[in-house]
């Protein structure tokens, strides 16, 4: 499965909210630094070229649907994040969190315990 490029991920993120849309559809969800409609339309085929989006054609416009579920994606970008930057360790993980102030020693506490009550 190819990377995704920071726009086709935010497009992701749109298709996956709406489940079904056409390309007008998911132009009005773009809040910032909104493409032109010809743009967009182009981005959208790619993610589709890539096998993360199907279409249903109804004449000459298409109702676009992802075909790969966000719960997949996070799946496999988060196991390759961590084999590259992480060295395949979820210590490591957590510890870069810790040192970066992004984790609080409570929320180490709930993730222990969560760890804990799946054992």
């Amino acid at each position: 499965m190819q990377k995704l490029t920071n726009k086709e991920e935010e497009i992701m993120h749109i298709l996956w909210k709406l489940e079904k849309a056409f390309v007008k559809d998911v132009l009005s969800e773009i809040q910032t630094d909104q493409p032109h409609y010809n743009t967009l339309s182009t981005i959208i085929r790619n993610l589709e070229d890539k096998g993360y989006v199907a279409h249903n054609a109804y004449g000459k416009t298409h109702q676009y649907y992802p075909i790969i579920s966000k719960e997949d994606y996070k799946k496999r970008y988060m196991t390759k994040a961590i084999e590259s930057y992480f060295n395949c360790s979820y210590k490591n993980v957590v510890s870069f969190f810790a040192k970066e102030e992004k984790i609080s020693v409570d929320e180490l506490k709930e993730i222990i315990a969560l760890i804990e009550k799946t054992k």
